[in-house]
């Protein structure tokens, strides 16, 4: 692994052992609402300060991008940003669901170079350098072969925390629903991304992300040979959060499906 790859995965493993052991006194934990089905418990602000304190320990003068802590330090010459997520799927694992993950991407140059995503409660550590590949352990990761909607599986999540294009998500489920897909909507991003990128799910999509939710994961499914792209097949996803990925034919299928359901002030 290079220095970069190895700094990510040494943070998310850190992150992750904590989010374990913290797991065993969920009722202990202090929880505040954030916003509307947006949950912050005081694991998610420490998994991320031992995230920051391994990256900053390494690299002091890359910038930072976290979803508790929002933005730290400015893109320098060097144009490294660390995009974080400490613990994607709050909900679940505040409830004791075992389907969380921590996300850690990076980019340098607002090009994506190192993603990890870190299931603990499996260990699963799913990892992609560019032009690297990806991995899975210490296993080689490709998508799926699939290539038709029907009988595919493929990952979704609905937009909670913001109702404002609840409608227009409704008609995309339905078109997809009625294409023959098996749905599915487990609560973490990052792990979907990554199990695309594992060809255990064919396809994703979702309205609304930020870019700690994604930023890992595009990268897997890109590295995986994958396909990720906007809502309308353009390179906005990291902007806007609108996002499709899949295999180059179940990507493409979904974006011909989801298209005529979207309304014109939806961003791509």
């Amino acid at each position: 692994m290079s220095p970069l790859l190895t700094i990510a995965v040494r943070a998310a493993r850190a992150a992750g052992d904590f989010l374990l052991r913290t797991g065993e006194r969920l009722d202990e934990l202090r929880i505040e609402t954030k916003g509307p089905n947006d949950l912050v418990s005081e694991a998610d602000r420490e998994a991320e300060r031992r995230i920051v304190e391994i990256i900053r320990r390494a690299y002091p003068d890359h910038a930072i991008l976290g979803e508790e802590g929002g933005a730290q330090g400015d893109v320098g010459s060097h144009g490294a940003r660390w995009i974080i997520d400490p613990l994607d799927g709050t909900t679940n694992y505040l409830h004791g669901l075992p389907w969380y993950a921590v996300s850690i991407g990076l980019e340098i140059k607002d090009r994506l170079e190192v993603g990890v995503v870190y299931d603990p409660g499996r260990d699963e550590l799913f990892v992609a350098e560019r032009g690297k590949g990806a991995r899975l352990n210490d296993r080689r990761l490709r998508v799926s072969a699939q290539t038709r909607l029907p009988g595919a599986v493929v990952g979704t999540g609905f937009p909670f925390k913001s109702h404002q294009h609840l409608d227009a998500y409704t008609e995309t489920f339905k078109a997809v629903s009625r294409a023959g897909c098996a749905v599915r909507r487990a609560g973490s991003a990052a792990l979907d991304l990554a199990y695309v990128a594992a060809g255990r799910f064919d396809g994703f999509w979702e309205l609304g992300l930020q870019p700690w939710d994604i930023a890992a994961g595009v990268l897997l499914i890109r590295e995986a040979g994958g396909v990720v792209t906007d809502i309308r097949g353009g390179e906005r996803a990291m902007k806007t959060g609108n996002v499709v990925g899949g295999t180059l034919r179940v990507h493409q299928a979904l974006l011909d499906t989801i298209k005529p359901h979207l309304g014109a002030d939806l961003p791509a």
